[in-house]
């Protein structure tokens, strides 16, 4: 950009250009590129200055981070049933997420798939063997099973 400038100052310090049907002097033209230039290093302080502030911010996380995980977990401690001081430090008590009917039914499956898969060993055996459940594909019941007849007694005679 400045070499531009200069170029125009050097060879047309009285000129006048018509660019894009606008006419422009080359003092216009060196104020305009003069402009963009100051935004380009502006610009780019801003940038240095912004990675400075994120490596600095990265640092005091680095200090920071553990010692307030540590306080969070003591406050979730010590008032986990009073949301209302809770909500005082901005936390909000941790409830035990439930389970879907397809996670439950995946959770047995492969309970019984690895029940199967280690048979009857000893325990340290038992711990190194895993199941392996795939492709497990629920079927949602629509209606109700029609109700049977209760089974009569058998007469002897």
């Amino acid at each position: 950009m400045q070499a531009l400038i200069s170029g125009l100052q050097k060879h047309f310090p009285n000129g006048s250009f018509t660019l894009g049907n606008v006419p422009y002097t080359t003092a216009a033209l060196v104020t305009l590129f003069t402009s963009l230039a100051n935004a380009i290093a502006a610009a780019d302080a801003a940038k240095a200055s912004a990675k400075e502030a994120v490596a600095a911010m990265r640092a005091a996380r680095v200090n920071v981070g553990p010692v307030m995980k540590d306080l969070q977990d003591f406050l979730l401690a010590t008032f986990r049933t009073a949301s209302g001081t809770l909500a005082d430090f901005g936390l909000e008590p941790k409830a035990p997420r439930t389970l879907t009917a397809e996670e439950k039914a995946a959770s047995a499956a492969k309970a019984k798939s690895t029940r199967d898969a280690r048979g009857i060993v000893g325990k340290r055996k038992r711990a190194s063997v895993k199941g392996d459940v795939t492709g497990v594909v629920m079927t949602p019941v629509t209606e109700a099973p029609a109700p049977q007849p209760p089974a009569s007694p058998a007469k002897s005679q």
